[in-house]
């Protein structure tokens, strides 16, 4: 079975603290590995983690909050100074593409591999990236400039024929083919065989969905309807209410409720205040609305399982 992990590598707001970094997660799908935001020193997190920089081919940046992309130059810079030549391919405003060149003028630095960008043009399903094994679209979100989420799903997976079956049925290559892509089976005589009965080890296709900085929207609850797993900032308790509307974040409880009437699978929540050292009181209230509610917590791994089709 393909994978699909998200590694927290920071999760603080706007300041990091000694103990927790601006944000800046890696999630890996079927041994793709995703880059969501750079926050400053994410690329001494990757080291902390021992997560290879080279295995990155594709970073998403939300928005041009410094906590959510500051970390960036660093970590396109070491990967050329470690012999990168493979293409990196960076899906941002198109204004980041302008703060990355005038740097690498200035600093009169010509990379051994391509960047490749790919703008946000901030419309809601807007296809950023697709492959066999997954798909990546936009999430529109209402912050104090433009940002958008991430939702990350995980095609339709065939599942398996075992040998004995295709031995009883006799089944040609064209039959297989067929038969994965999930029709029946129909016999000489007529006799119809079902899907199931034929494919083994069948999954649903699992999804994640990233929402960074956003103010409490019920515009984004269709656009993440369902999915397995939702990252919701938390940036503060809900006795800052006033705080966060000020600031266009959003309260603990408030991604609870976000959660709840999405009808997500698991909550995870981030993007901590710096003003909080002991993160459970969020936690404590999401879950008040929210059960099924995790901490994102740095170096911590989330397994995404698989659902086998009933």
């Amino acid at each position: 079975m393909q994978n699909f992990e998200l590694t927290i590598l920071g999760c603080s707001s706007a300041t990091p603290t000694s103990t927790r970094n601006p944000t800046a997660q890696l999630l890996n799908v079927a041994e793709r590995f995703f880059l969501i935001d750079c926050g400053e020193g994410t690329q001494m997190q990757l080291r902390k983690f021992k997560i290879k920089f080279q295995r990155i081919n594709h970073i998403f940046i939300s928005h041009l909050h410094g906590d959510h992309y500051l970390g960036l130059m660093g970590l396109i810079s070491s990967m050329h100074l470690l012999g990168r030549n493979t293409d990196l391919h960076i899906y941002c405003p198109a204004e980041l593409q302008e703060i990355i060149e005038v740097q690498f003028k200035y600093s009169e630095t010509r990379l051994n591999y391509n960047l490749v960008y790919h703008h946000h043009t901030y419309n809601n399903d807007e296809l950023l990236f697709e492959d066999e094994k997954v798909e990546v679209r936009t999430v529109v979100l209402n912050h104090r400039i433009p940002c958008c989420g991430f939702i990350f799903r995980e095609k339709a997976l065939t599942g398996n024929i075992s040998k004995e079956v295709i031995q009883k049925y006799k089944l040609s290559i064209e039959e297989i083919l067929y038969l994965k892509q999930g029709s029946d089976l129909t016999l000489e005589n007529g006799t119809i065989v079902p899907n199931e009965e034929i494919i083994s080890n069948k999954t649903l296709p699992r999804s994640y969905a990233y929402c960074s900085d956003t103010i409490y929207d019920e515009r984004l609850i269709p656009l993440i309807k369902d999915v397995d797993l939702l990252y919701h900032e938390a940036t503060f308790l809900h006795e800052m209410l006033e705080r966060a509307k000020q600031t266009h974040h959003t309260t603990a409880l408030q991604a609870g409720m976000i959660a709840q009437k999405a009808n997500v699978k698991k909550l995870m929540i981030g993007h901590y205040s710096a003003r909080y050292k002991d993160i459970e009181p969020l936690v404590m209230e999401a879950r008040t609305v929210f059960e099924n509610t995790i901490p994102a917590v740095e170096g911590e791994a989330v397994v995404i399982a698989a659902v086998p089709v009933n």
